[in-house]
């Protein structure tokens, strides 16, 4: 990826994509000619992070692929509020998978254009963190032990949004959802729980797998085109945040997803064949009461009487994840796919 230095004299626009970059440096949003996969008229939320993530990486996708692509989309809030019947959003072969076998459709609509011998055209699949951590986690495994040729990329917004905020295997310690409530000496998700799908992706030794936030643009484009220049499977983990769930103001969507790379909450990454490459270091350490603070579903964590004592246990996991990943360094930590530094 090329980086120039630039100054931003506008501010308060909609523009996306660095109109003032050198063409070869703009992001695909910045093209008046880009696919706009996911068109206006769906149904999502103000401030909906999953909306902008998908558009993102599925426009990314399209320009990689020449505009040969498949998507198959699991069920979840991106496929609800996308395809209202009769109605869609979509401005691609698109198909609706069931909840839980989104990487298994996705495996027969590669098989079917292999047979058929059209390598030219590329599969995507994508799902929610429920359809991904949980539902699907199966399929998703099977897919990457065949090694199948298929993009799976998940929009993380922690829980099941679609049927009421439900816990997921993603939730993260101590929040709040309909299941886990800020009720009790150890309020919301219990610490110690759920899955790391990103290291147990890299556990299967893909040729690819990285992580992204809709808070940088070109970091996520970057990282759907170097996916889409490879054969096998890949894995790309979009951290999405949901106003409505993590009850965040809706105008804060970019902000709640920057704070969660730069507290080291979310560490940012790309791995090839099961080993970390590259990392995205944190440019403003930040403590993580900025990050939570602003999230209703962290409330029960301050006020009157604040749990200091939780707040501590999530700093130290940001901050393992910091030393683990090599954050704060030039180099990227050397990490297998247990986690643990080699």
């Amino acid at each position: 990826m090329t980086t120039q230095p630039i100054h931003f004299y506008q501010v308060g626009s909609f523009a996306v994509g660095n109109r003032l970059l050198d063409d070869d440096g703009r992001t695909v949003q910045s093209d008046p000619n880009r696919t706009n996969s996911l068109d206006s008229g769906h149904r999502a939320c103000q401030g909906c992070g999953e909306a902008l993530g998908a558009r993102y990486a599925i426009d990314a996708a399209m320009r990689a692929s020449q505009g040969r692509l498949v998507a198959v989309n699991a069920t979840g809030c991106l496929e609800v509020f996308s395809t209202p019947y009769p109605e869609t959003s979509w401005r691609i072969p698109w198909l609706h998978s069931l909840f839980g076998n989104a990487p298994a459709v996705a495996t027969g609509v590669a098989a079917a254009l292999k047979v058929k011998g059209r390598s030219d055209v590329r599969v995507v699949a994508q799902a929610g963190d429920g359809g991904t951590v949980d539902i699907g986690f199966g399929c998703l495994s099977g897919m990457f032990e065949r090694n199948d040729d298929v993009l799976f990329i998940c929009y993380d917004n922690e829980a099941y949004m679609n049927t009421g905020v439900q816990r997921s295997g993603a939730t993260p310690p101590a929040a709040r959802t309909a299941t886990t409530e800020a009720i009790g000496s150890e309020a919301g998700n219990a610490f110690g729980q759920g899955k790391d799908l990103p290291r147990i992706a890299m556990a299967h030794d893909i040729p690819y797998v990285a992580t992204a936030t809709v808070a940088d643009l070109h970091d996520l484009e970057d990282k759907v085109e170097r996916a889409m220049q490879v054969h096998g499977a890949r894995y790309l983990h979009i951290l999405v945040p949901c106003p409505l769930g993590w009850g965040s103001a809706s105008s804060d969507t970019i902000r709640v997803a920057r704070l969660a790379k730069e507290t080291g909450l979310f560490p940012v990454f790309e791995a090839v064949d099961g080993k970390v490459t590259g990392v995205s270091p944190i440019r403003h350490r930040t403590p993580v009461e900025e990050y939570l603070s602003i999230q209703g579903r962290y409330a029960h964590l301050f006020g009157k009487h604040p749990r200091t004592d939780i707040i501590a246990r999530i700093q130290a996991m940001a901050d393992r994840n910091i030393t683990t990943y090599g954050l704060l360094a030039e180099e990227p930590a050397d990490i297998d796919p247990k986690g643990v530094d080699v």
